[in-house]
């Protein structure tokens, strides 16, 4: 891998040329006023330029660009090269590492886990296998701490710290999801939590989900938490030797006058992890502008895909991600060809393709950590997933509606090209599934403006079939009507918000 970068590094700087494929050589045009006839008319050129882009993207050869493998290196080596190519000069600001930002993911996933539990010292016996502990750090332990049984937990707030402080907090599972309420005992101060699986979810289904690997960004590796879960027959053991039953314990929770109460019980709690590094990129160009200090426009898309993810006897084996997300970086690329061939803008527009977006949004998650620019100077950015999805025509979406200030200008834009919103703010609630949020949690104003967003029905259906899996791969007929006019209103977008006659001052992140 890292003779593939330094390889490509130095083409790059060589300043390699490598034709396009003849569907990339069509003349290129601007965004401008449209009128009302034009808002369906389809742009076959533009649709073809993206087609070529996601034919190369998501072709078994790129073995479904999984992040830290030889896909990834030909992922990175095309989208420099086409970069280049169209004059984009680099964005990290970083000699060191020109085009390509350094990336480091941990990846853990449990190996070891252990569960005694004692009364009065005495040890209570529990088969091996019906206790599941886990950690996101390499090792946790917990000894000979008191249990607190704390019910649903809906009681949270009202505890103190000192009320979990070396206790286990038993929480009962009911028929929600209890992920939430574990991080907030834990983070409310609580040694462990052991969650009774009291309702529909096994054991087993817990393992199967929690048993793959989870990853995060090397400098923000969690560590020394502990959950465990418990099968609802086992915990019916333990409840007997202290007294008590699972089901006096569920009637305790359902008062509305419940306390947690300590059980008469002790355990001691254990679990490691197996820990894998992998080293990847985000990819950031720029095109400069004649005021750079006034702020900057971001475009982004993530490049990854999830690679092989199927066995024999499944007949394709590769997660090629067609649509999630080669369209989002053909749309990228081509809303950059677009934007280097007008006049030099007055703010900087950063071109970013993310690394690790279907890990947890991490390599968004890294450009905010460690951005080649202060983050307050971003006026705007724009994110780019799945965008081949709708047929042209199709109204805009805003995801991320009312969660910013720049929904007017967004606005304005539309009436300028004759383009129409959605209303209302459905598409929210997918706000949280895209590279977007992660930037918004460091208060960069960030959206999604999509036609891809506009027809839920559509979307909802390639989230019911093609989404995630082997499916996802060019066919032919890939509906990219949407896409290419989604392309030619982000450049008139990019276009709008580099201009300080149009946005003279940063654009707040917050209505």
């Amino acid at each position: 891998m890292k003779r593939a970068m330094q390889a490509m590094n130095r083409a790059l700087a060589a300043g390699l040329s490598v034709a396009l494929a003849a569907a990339l050589c069509v003349g290129v045009g601007i965004a401008g006023p449209a009128d009302a006839a034009s808002r369906s008319r389809r742009d076959t050129a533009l649709e073809q330029q993206l087609l070529a882009h996601i034919t190369v993207l998501a072709s078994d050869e790129f073995e479904g660009r999984e992040p830290g493998t030889e896909g990834e290196a030909r992922t990175l080596r095309y989208i420099g090269r086409q970069w280049y190519e169209i004059g984009l000069a680099s964005g990290t600001n970083d000699p060191g590492h020109p085009w390509f930002a350094p990336v480091t993911l941990v990846g853990r996933e449990p190996a070891a886990s252990a569960a005694i539990f004692a009364r009065k010292g005495k040890r209570v016996y529990v088969p091996r296998d019906s206790v599941l502990m886990l950690t996101s750090g390499r090792r946790a332990l917990v000894e000979n701490a008191p249990l607190l049984f704390v019910g649903t937990g809906a009681n949270i707030d009202g505890l103190a710290r000192s009320d979990l402080a070396g206790r286990v907090a038993v929480l009962l599972s009911g028929t929600e999801k209890s992920s939430e309420r574990q991080t907030a005992l834990l983070k409310a101060g609580a040694s462990a939590v052991l969650t009774v699986l009291d309702g529909a979810l096994t054991l087993e289904q817990v393992g199967a989900r929690r048993r793959r690997s989870g990853y995060a960004l090397a400098s923000d590796m969690p560590g020394g938490d502990l959950e465990g879960f418990i099968g609802a027959d086992t915990f019916e053991r333990l409840a007997a030797s202290a007294g008590t039953s699972l089901a006096a314990l569920e009637r305790a929770a359902a008062d509305p006058d419940f306390v947690p109460a300590i059980l008469d019980l002790t355990a001691t709690l254990e679990a490691t992890t197996r820990e894998t590094t992998v080293k990847t990129y985000n990819v950031i160009g720029k095109l400069e502008g004649k005021r750079p200090q006034a702020g900057a426009v971001l475009f982004m898309a993530h490049w990854d895909h999830f690679g092989r993810c199927a066995e024999p006897p499944a007949e394709h084996l590769i997660c090629n991600g067609a649509i999630d997300n080669a369209s989002g970086v053909a749309a990228l690329t081509e809303v950059a060809r677009r934007l280097s061939r007008v006049p030099q803008m007055d703010r900087d527009v950063y071109f970013v393709a993310t690394t690790a977006e279907e890990l947890g949004l991490l390599g968004a998650e890294a450009f905010a950590e460690n951005p080649p620019l202060p983050l307050k100077q971003v006026v705007a950015a724009f994110n780019i997933d799945s965008i081949a999805i709708a047929p042209a025509g199709t109204p805009l979406a805003i995801v991320g509606k009312g969660m910013t200030g720049l929904d007017g200008q967004i606005a304005a834009v539309a009436r300028q090209q004759k383009r129409a919103l959605v209303p209302g703010d459905a598409a929210n609630r997918y706000v949280k599934r895209q590279d977007g949020w992660a930037l918004l949690q460091h208060d960069i104003p960030a959206v999604m403006v999509t036609s891809a967003y506009g027809d839920l029905a559509l979307l909802e259906r390639f989230f019911d079939t093609d989404y995630h899996r082997p499916g996802d791969i060019v066919k032919p007929g890939l509906e990219l009507g949407g896409a290419a006019q989604d392309v030619m209103f982000l450049v008139a977008l990019g276009r709008w918000f580099a201009d300080l006659r149009k946005v003279p001052q940063s654009t707040p992140a917050a209505p």
